[in-house]
């Protein structure tokens, strides 16, 4: 699924999705966001930001905001821009996650939530001296995971085929 086909979805729910790229230094950094505009009033509804490294493996998301009162599939959105931008503009063909120890049973709700997107976990990064770069990476402990971009976006799409936002092919 392309991005000009994930902006027509956005767009037929009232939302409209913006990509920021910039580039330093052979790291692409990026936020997508996914808000409602109105007249003179643009309202966030939410974002991911991460980087890409120029490797099959160097999609990493740092940091994903829905808002509780969101829209619906804001967060659908999100997730599927963010895997066709790096499949259509970078080498990445996989990403990575921390779902971070912040409050207690937090990580157990984001690690369900992100292996229901597709992504599983690769290690659970703590204290130990093998852990540190991981740490300086994502600034914090808690639970590595990775997922294929293709799967996530392929997951995705089945749910908007279901609810009859696009025909199959």
């Amino acid at each position: 699924m392309e991005i000009i086909r994930i902006q027509k979805i956005a767009e037929s729910l009232g939302l409209i999705i913006k990509i920021q790229i910039r580039e330093t230094i052979g790291l692409n950094f990026f936020r997508v966001v996914v808000a409602q505009q109105d007249r003179d009033f643009v309202k966030i509804w939410g974002e991911m930001k991460g980087w890409s490294l120029p490797y099959k493996n160097g999609l990493q998301l740092d940091t994903l905001k829905v808002l509780k009162n969101s829209p619906p599939l804001v967060s659908e959105l999100i997730w599927c821009t963010t895997m066709a931008w790096a499949l259509e503009n970078t080498c990445c063909k996989s990403a990575r996650l921390l779902a971070i120890y912040d409050q207690e049973g937090y990580n157990k709700k984001l690690v369900r939530y992100f292996r229901k997107m597709g992504f599983y976990i690769v290690k659970q990064v703590g204290s130990s001296p093998n852990d540190l770069p991981l740490r300086l990476i994502w600034g914090g402990a808690g639970t590595l995971m990775r997922g294929e971009c293709e799967f996530v976006l392929s997951k995705i799409k089945a749910k908007f085929e279901k609810l009859s936002l696009i025909h199959p092919a």
